[in-house]
């Protein structure tokens, strides 16, 4: 038996105007791994991650067609309740961006969106969450602050216990170190190496480093293709393609 995929990229393309952005995706990102998008500037990564969770939708500019399905069900279908959709992934971006409320509302918000109001209840998941992120016992005697006054790292960690707190099945992460301190970048990609036992995480990074530290997949990327996907050690230790080579040597960026 193969491994579980849990989303499978078929024939994605996607045009800002005349411009073909993604050129013929196609991919299969493993369940409970975590997949590492890799490329340099401007190859699409972030694109094809927006693709995932449809926040493509945001611009009317972006013209897509291919299929991107999840659990057997094509994401990219026009009459499928997008929310719904969105409520599977939980999404980390480059910098952190806290709702303007305090640190408890932040985690509370979302679990109140769903319906949850019971105040023990709520007292009990913020804490789960915020424990699932790192963050509880930097924060547990402040969560009446508001979440500005945290450290960005602690931001970051703040945005990814929000994101947990819908109950996703997927993590999508764009470079979410890149504004980080090392410290805090090491907290976030420890946390992410214990929380793909339970969640898919996709990963954009143009950090080789860390891609070689967390991979179990790689999908590298250049100029809006995809060049090469498979097992990070394969990838990293015997890679076929010339431009993958030339991109692990440092000869591009």
């Amino acid at each position: 038996m193969g491994e579980d995929i849990k989303i499978r990229i078929e024939n994605l393309n996607l045009y800002i105007g005349k411009q073909h952005i993604l050129k013929d995706i196609n991919a299969r990102i493993p369940k409970n791994k975590i997949t590492v998008i890799l490329g340099p500037s401007g190859c699409g990564k972030t694109t094809l991650l927006k693709s995932l969770n449809r926040l493509t939708d945001i611009y009317p500019e972006m013209k897509v067609s291919g299929r991107i399905i999840i659990d057997n069900e094509d994401i990219l279908n026009p009459n499928l309740d997008i929310t719904r959709i969105r409520q599977k992934m939980g999404l980390l971006s480059q910098r952190p961006y806290p709702l303007p409320m305090n640190i408890y509302k932040n985690i509370a918000y979302g679990l109140r969106i769903g319906g949850r109001k019971n105040k023990k209840y709520l007292n009990q998941r913020v804490e789960h969450y915020l424990e699932q992120a790192s963050l509880w016992d930097e924060v547990k005697d402040r969560l009446k602050d508001p979440a500005s006054v945290l450290s960005i790292g602690q931001q970051q960690r703040l945005c990814l216990a929000r994101g947990l707190a819908v109950d996703p099945e997927i993590i999508l992460a764009d470079e979410p170190t890149s504004a980080l301190d090392p410290l805090s970048s090491q907290a976030i990609e420890t946390k992410f190496m214990e929380l793909k036992e339970s969640f898919t995480i996709v990963l954009v990074t143009h950090i080789l480093r860390q891609a070689k530290r967390m991979a179990d997949h790689v999908i590298f990327m250049y100029l809006g293709e995809i060049i090469e996907q498979g097992p990070a050690d394969e990838i990293f230790n015997h890679p076929r393609m010339e431009k993958t080579k030339a991109y692990f040597k440092g000869l591009f960026a």
